[in-house]
């Protein structure tokens, strides 16, 4: 499935349960992220967004939350984060970091990057893999275009340009990827044959969807059914031999109650006995050193229209 108009991918063939192999004798991976954002619009985070009690939040009790409970049970996330919170955070970054988890990039201010022209998208990609590199200490492997609440779509948006940016940017994958429920590659020119790993991401498991009313005053929302949505994902997953992929948004899955549900997700998720839970790094070395594009990327003629730097 595209992304939206101008965007397709390139593998259009999955790989087969029986063919996907987890390190050691695992059976499942699970894969946890965390982002790090207030952004609400598709210009993504302005100077006043960074000051509110919100983001206070998000950076203060929201992520002392999310690591308590992460370090509870051992589990590792990959926390995504624009470069504008690293730069006004950065001792928060680095404590993230500090504790065993992974921060890739959500770009320079979690910014819809789809009308940009190329020369703009890449002096942004630039300067984010800059500050983040500068605040942790080490740049980025992986780059995420996640959603907004109020975005006109719930998949998060890219321009033509961005997978071959990534490229040369030297990302070694990149998020959402809604084409499969394993890491999948995605390739942005036909004939050079340049690929990305994706790591998976579906709307129906980020908690943000669930929890989109209280803010506004109504009281209305289905965290029971976002609950129920991840337990029943795990166990297909867990059954099938897939990926899981979990995404959490401190500044609506801090809420005491909807705590409660993760606490309880979570000790269910940590107790599966052949779960592997890398980060986003950790899964993309896996796949790329057992499934390299030379033997496993299977790239074929699109019956669909190729626009731009894209190839389907």
């Amino acid at each position: 499935m595209p992304w939206k108009d101008r965007y397709t991918l390139s593998d259009e063939i999955a790989m087969a349960d029986a063919d996907v192999r987890w390190p050691g004798k695992a059976q499942c991976c699970a894969m946890i992220f965390v982002a790090l954002t207030d952004a609400e619009h598709a210009d993504g985070l302005r100077p006043a967004d960074l000051a509110t009690g919100r983001a206070q939040f998000t950076m203060g009790e929201g992520l002392d939350l999310m690591l308590e409970a992460l370090a509870k049970r051992r589990l590792k996330a990959t926390f995504t984060v624009p470069a504008a919170m690293a730069r006004v955070w950065p001792a928060r970054i680095r404590e993230v970091a500090a504790a065993g988890h992974e921060i890739a990039a959500l770009g320079l201010r979690h910014e819809d990057v789809s009308k940009l022209a190329r020369d703009d998208e890449a002096a942004r990609l630039a300067l984010t893999t800059e500050i983040i590199g500068e605040v942790v200490g080490q740049r980025p492997d992986g780059w995420f275009a996640l959603p907004r609440q109020n975005d006109a779509f719930a998949t998060g948006a890219i321009s033509e340009s961005t997978l071959s940016l990534l490229i040369d940017g030297g990302y070694r994958y990149m998020g959402p990827g809604l084409a499969d429920d394993a890491p999948h590659y995605c390739c942005p020119d036909y004939a050079s044959r340049r690929t990305i790993v994706a790591l998976p991401y579906y709307y129906h498991y980020d908690d943000q969807f669930f929890s989109m009313f209280p803010q506004q005053g109504s009281g209305l929302e289905t965290t029971d059914m976002m609950a129920r949505n991840w337990r029943a994902e795990l166990a297909a997953q867990y059954r099938r031999g897939r990926c899981f992929a979990l995404y959490l948004n401190p500044r609506f899955i801090g809420w005491c109650n909807r705590m409660q549900l993760l606490d309880e997700f979570l000790d269910e998720l940590a107790a599966l006995p052949r779960l592997w839970n890398p980060t986003g790094r950790e899964c993309t070395d896996h796949w790329l050193a057992t499934y390299p594009p030379a033997t496993h990327f299977k790239l074929e003629p699109s019956v669909w229209k190729d626009y731009p730097d894209s190839a389907s």
